[in-house]
């Protein structure tokens, strides 16, 4: 099949191509296939004396399979691209097929005498190009969608990984407090796993976010949404496989330009302070957002072609996107206001040597840099108009979610066949990202973090002279992480065998520090004169003030090592049954920042099994089903928040006067003793007492069983039942009283020198036994503790889905598909996030800090869109024109709240499921339905033979901006009703224009 140039799809079906296909049962083929390539097999009547000839027509690479007496051929760790597939017999060609190999996918190209009078013989010397190949592929058991470059380009999309892989069923979007991330199958979306031509991109570091290459230079997107193979690993929720585009034979160029004026797009909606405090803000304008608009804008390009025909290929593509900020950027919380452009540089070099047919190397490399200069005004809410410049701020590769990946990535891989029946493969890839995020005051003082909870209208709170504010990235923080992978192929008689090696090494300075020092948070005294945690807080009497003091600190280096051992097995049992049977076997280990292990797993064996019946063996109809194991090691954060020296420190004041610069108290006077939460004072933990002994890994199990039926040439519909179940996560508890218990049951005296980290790493709603001196004379007590001596309740998370679809096949004119999903994704734990409050410590959330918060915790968790529709597709109205559309409708997410529950044994304030009385988790309702329609039209001129579109797209066409998450903390720190509680936190993307203007061309 020829490149789509303008939607037109160049090849044509005929009689004789649709008699010459058959399904994978009536050759009773198996295949296997990596993370980066994929496979054609098939079948052939009457092979005596025949050969498969297979060619790359961009690249020219050949490879001929001699047919054994059964017919049976196999061609695996092709990469993904258009081929021609001969069956030649005696030095003849007997028939010719145009196919297309899809990552991770196999094809079937089979000959087979036609059901008329003629037959294979009289098919001697006709070319046949059309295809007939079954829309349903028999040989997979896994849940998979595949978008090539072309739809890509004709599906109104947003131009970036995430928001093509929301066009798979059960992707959903993310908590915004994590960015542009996404969630799968009810999993958080720190457990998902990206790679780019083999390599692993994933965020090193918190498992959020991926690095990522000019969009316009992806051949293909895999999503894997389940049941994928040993292959896999290091994801619990989906795996998204990226394939780039490559040199041929042929010299190709292209640019386009992307522009989304701020003009063309819609306001977004004001925020506002909810009527329910009784606070003198309850309605008021929380921030103002109309003018929070911006310009956006990619210049792309790209050219490939041969440095040696047939042999040595070059595909090189770059882009630049910017954009251009507003005087509308308003953060309320500091009365500041914000503008400056965000620029990201993309760039991908790739080589691709053909040594001979049977040795193939390819060399990658790709730049993701991401750069913000933001220059920073006060603002007054009064006239909402900017006032003072206060400082700037430069970032470098920062995302929402802290830091994000990006950097220089350089990738090798080899392919050998080195006879019909062996493939090797081997990749080695590396990556290095830098981190910057510096400040700069216009002040010229140190100007500490302040929050201001006093019941006084907005215009009269107190602000930082910081430029920003929060926790800060420390300096120097980078990320490196180094891949390499060796896989073996062997097929014989119905198995297809694959044994292979996966490790992975992720190294990270990293970590947060308070900005300016510490954080004062001005609040009114409560009415009761106490505050929860702070029984000793002595509040003098006729304050009408106090403050708070938090200083935090935590950074440092760290590492995790990752191996992987797998074997796996494609076999035919029978002409209409394959089964799959695989075995993963990871070991996991964490280095704290003094380079010492904390954490070890060994043997974490993680089989997948899988089966499929062609039911007709015309791939007509297809029954499968499968069952798995996935685990997760634990994120590179944990080292640094829980493995290596912290600094959580807290403390009341009451104070002289107000630093008219700062806004900083003077003469703050202590009033309570100072806290440290859970322990952390600035002393590294020793690594022996860090961690329950034998933890067992992160680890779920899935099951799914569906089906796929053919209609018609073009009609194709299915389902498919889904159940995941969370068996076992990895967090941190923080409550001492069990070790106190045991202490005294086993007359153990807990000396005050005794080193005891102040939260401990522990497998959840089970007994663990922990290592511990506690009597402070150097030797560890095995503390053993019950379920029961914990007190946690069982962990609980589950996913139960099922899917529907109907697709339209691609027929010259128009191509579409429609997905329903209901799901209900429920339990106490998220996993390694905890969206209600969007905190960023993966695999160490507050949850299992101690019992009392795990209280009403059951119920449906933030991933959680019991009903989603899906629809997208385009129509090829005439040679010149094309449109398309996008629907998403999706109901929303469940509503908790959280309150202070008395009594707060660890000062944890506003974060139990608790609101003047019981408040489970979801108990509060639901956001509201979303309903998202985007729109294009792309016109490409027959007088620039089609090689020039312009095209516009048109997302959100009804400008629908809904709650996509709100503020669900009931109280303040001190117990007061908070005035933010139920504030949106996000809307919707409000209505947008995408102008493209792109030309391609060929010499």
């Amino acid at each position: 099949m020829n490149v789509l140039k303008y939607g037109s799809r160049p090849f044509r079906r005929t009689a004789l191509a649709t008699a010459l296909g058959v399904s994978l049962a009536c050759g009773g083929v198996v295949h296997a296939q990596s993370n980066a390539s994929g496979v054609i097999f098939g079948h052939a009547d009457d092979a005596a004396g025949a050969t498969v000839h297979i060619v790359n027509v961009d690249t020219g690479l050949s490879r001929d399979v001699p047919l054994p007496a059964d017919g049976r051929f196999r061609a695996t760790s092709l990469p993904v691209g258009h081929y021609k597939v001969s069956l030649e017999r005696n030095g003849t060609t007997v028939a010719t097929r145009d196919v297309q190999v899809n990552i991770g996918s196999g094809t079937d190209v089979s000959f087979a005498a036609a059901a008329s009078a003629s037959s294979a013989t009289s098919l001697e010397g006709v070319q046949v190009t059309g295809t007939a190949l079954p829309a349903i592929d028999v040989s997979s058991v896994d849940s998979r969608t595949v978008l090539t470059a072309e739809q890509l380009q004709r599906i109104p999309v947003a131009s970036n990984v995430n928001a093509a892989a929301l066009l798979a069923p059960g992707v959903v979007s993310g908590d915004s407090r994590y960015g542009g991330v996404v969630s799968f199958g009810g999993a958080s979306a720190a457990e998902n796993q990206y790679y780019i031509n083999g390599f692993a991109v994933t965020n090193p570091l918190t498992g959020l976010g991926f690095a990522t290459l000019p969009f316009d230079a992806i051949d293909q997107q895999q999503i894997l949404t389940g049941g994928y193979g040993a292959e896999y690993g290091r994801s619990t929720g989906g795996v998204v496989n990226l394939t780039t585009k490559r040199g041929g034979n042929t010299w190709k160029f292209g640019a386009q330009v992307q522009w989304s004026p701020r003009a063309l797009k819609a306001d977004p909606r004001n925020i506002y302070y909810p009527k329910t405090s009784g606070n003198v803000t309850d309605g008021a304008l929380y921030q103002y957002r109309k003018g929070n608009k911006t310009t956006d804008t990619l210049y792309g390009l790209y050219f490939s072609g041969p440095l040696i025909k047939d042999k040595l290929f070059v595909y090189a593509a770059a882009d630049v996107v910017r954009t251009d900020g507003s005087d509308g950027v308003t953060n309320v919380l500091t009365q500041t206001s914000f503008d400056g452009p965000l620029k990201a540089n993309h760039w991908l070099g790739k080589i691709d040597w053909n040594i001979t047919d049977s040795h193939i190397l390819e060399l990658t490399g790709i730049g993701d840099t991401n750069l913000n200069d933001t220059t920073i005004y006060s603002y007054d809410y009064e006239t909402l108009s900017r006032k003072a410049l206060i400082g700037s701020e430069h970032q470098k590769n920062i995302g929402t979610a802290n830091s994000t990946p990006g950097g220089i990535m350089y990738i090798g891989k080899y392919t050998g066949y080195i006879t019909d029946s062996l493939t090797i493969d081997a990749l080695y890839g590396h990556s290095k990202t830098d981190h910057v995020d510096n400040v700069s005051g216009a002040a010229g003082v140190v100007c500490p973090n302040i929050v201001d909870n006093r019941n006084v209208p907005a215009s009269l709170k107190r602000v930082s002279c910081a430029p920003v504010q929060g926790n800060l990235i420390a300096p120097g923080a980078q990320d490196k992480v180094k891949n390499w992978r060796f896989d073996v192929q062997y097929s014989i008689g119905d198995h297809d065998l694959r044994v292979g090696i996966d490790n992975q090494t992720a190294e990270s300075y990293g970590g947060l520090a308070v900005q300016g020092g510490a954080l004062w948070t001005y609040s009114t005294p409560p009415a009761s004169g106490t505050v929860s945690g702070f029984p000793e807080l002595a509040i003098p009497p006729g304050s009408t003030e106090i403050v708070r003091r938090q200083i935090f600190r935590a950074a440092g280096n760290v590492k995790v090592e990752q191996e992987a051992q797998f074997i796996e097995d494609h076999w035919q049992i029978s002409q209409n049954w394959l089964a799959y049977l695989g075995l993963r076997n990871e070991q996991f280990k964490n280095f704290n920042t003094d380079g010492v292990v904390f954490v070890k797993q060994r043997h974490q064996l993680a089989p997948r099994l899988g089966v499929t019946w062609d039911v007709f063996g015309d791939s007509t109809l297809k029954i499968y089903a499968n069952a798995g194991r996935y685990h997760l090691a634990i994120p590179s954060n944990v080292a640094i928040r829980g493995a290596g020296p912290q600094l959580f420190e807290r403390q009341y004041f009451t104070y002289s006067g107000i630093d008219p610069t700062t806004n900083a108290p003077i003469n703050p006077t202590p009033i309570s003793d100072i806290h440290y939460a859970n322990g952390a004072d600035g002393s590294a933990p020793d690594p022996k007492t860090l961690s329950a002994k034998n933890l067992s890994a992160y680890y779920q199990d899935e099951y799914i069983l569906g089906f796929d039926k053919q209609l018609s040439t073009d009609w194709t519909i299915g389902a498919k039942a889904t159940y995941r179940k969370l068996k076992s996560v990895i967090d941190d508890i923080c409550d001492s009283r069990p070790i106190e218990a045991w202490a005294e049951k086993n007359n153990v005296t807990i000396s005050p020198d005794a080193e005891i980290p102040g939260c401990l790493l522990f497998n959840p709603g089970k007994g663990n036994t922990f290592t511990i001196d506690l009597d402070a004379d150097g030797r560890y007590e095995q503390v053993k503790l019950t379920k029961e001596d914990l007190g946690f309740p069982d962990l609980k998370r589950k996913y139960l889905a099922l899917n529907l679809y109907v697709e339209h096949q691609f027929n010259n004119q128009f191509y579409g598909r429609a997905e329903y999903v209901w799901s209900h994704s429920f339990g106490n734990s998220e996993g390694l996030l905890k969206s209600d409050i969007g905190q960023l410590d993966p695999s160490v959330t507050q949850d299992w800090d101690y019992p009392e918060l795990m209280i009403g915790s059951n119920g449906p968790l933030p991933s959680d869109r019991r009903h989603q529709l899906k629809a997208y597709g385009f129509w090829q109205a005439t040679p010149e024109w094309l449109f398309g559309a996008n629907l998403s409708a999706m109901s929303g997410r469940p509503k908790n709240c959280l309150g202070v529950r008395d009594p707060d044994v660890y000062q944890y304030g506003s974060s139990y499921f608790y609101c003047d009385g019981e408040a489970p988790r979801g108990s509060r309702g639901r956001l509201p339905w979303t309903y998202q329609l985007a729109l294009s039209a792309e016109y490409r001129p027959a007088m620039f033979n089609h090689d020039l579109s312009l095209k516009v797209d048109v997302f959100n066409v009804f400008n629908q901006q809904r709650e996509q998450n709100i503020d669900e903390t009931y109280q303040t720190a001190d117990g007061t009703l908070s005035p933010t509680y139920g504030r949106p936190l996000s809307f919707s993307v409000p209505r947008s224009f995408r102008l493209t203007a792109r030309y391609d061309f060929s010499l």
